[in-house]
């Protein structure tokens, strides 16, 4: 079995020996560069290299400047999807977002941990799990999603959060750990002022 399939089902697998590996990082990283490099005002070329480099996307999207990912390849967006700047998206496994999701600046989502036994973790070994987000999903500014974690629709995460286990739908969570702090109601409606 290769370091590549290991990878995909969820195994401990060679991230930082593994020369195929090593090179789909490498070609990532400098498609990463280049879009990092482009103007704000070339948008055009900005959509061109993102859609070049992820999995998938809708047909809206925007992803602020910097940005940088692991392999692209496994990074799915949905419509309307938005980040602002400092994205990381560590993505050794899928990572899935649903329509109109938000993401604040200076976020991480990373599939990808590694073992707690020192020798496993000295040979360059990692796992790497997905991470799914439902629509409607509204991320303050730095937060941090762990392997694994699944969030439901219209869910906000509250800045600085560390996300290490699933949050269902309709709530706003937050802290480190991230934990349910309450529903969201039909009074958060009239919140703010219009």
């Amino acid at each position: 079995m290769t370091e590549q399939e290991k990878m995909d089902r969820g195994l401990l697998y060679d991230a930082n020996y593994d020369p195929e590996l090593l090179e789909q990082r490498t070609r990532c990283k400098d498609l990463c560069h280049d879009f990092n490099q482009l103007r704000p005002s070339q948008l055009e070329e900005q959509e061109a290299l993102i859609r070049r480099l992820l999995g998938g996307t809708g047909e809206r999207f925007c992803i602020t400047a910097p940005f940088w990912c692991d392999y692209g390849r496994n990074i799915f967006l949905g419509e309307d999807f938005y980040s602002n700047h400092n994205l990381v998206i560590l993505d050794a496994a899928p990572v899935r977002f649903g329509d109109h999701v938000f993401v604040g600046p200076n976020c991480v989502f990373s599939t990808a941990g590694h073992p707690l036994d020192v020798e496993q973790r000295n040979q360059g070994l990692e796992y790497a799990y997905p991470i799914h987000v439902g629509n409607n999903v509204w991320f303050g500014a730095g937060v941090t999603v762990l392997p694994g974690v699944t969030i439901g629709d219209d869910t906000v995460v509250g800045a600085g959060s560390l996300v290490n286990r699933d949050l269902p739908s309709g709530v706003i969570a937050a802290g480190v750990p991230c934990r349910v702090i309450r529903p969201i109601t039909p009074a958060d409606r009239d919140k703010y002022k219009r």
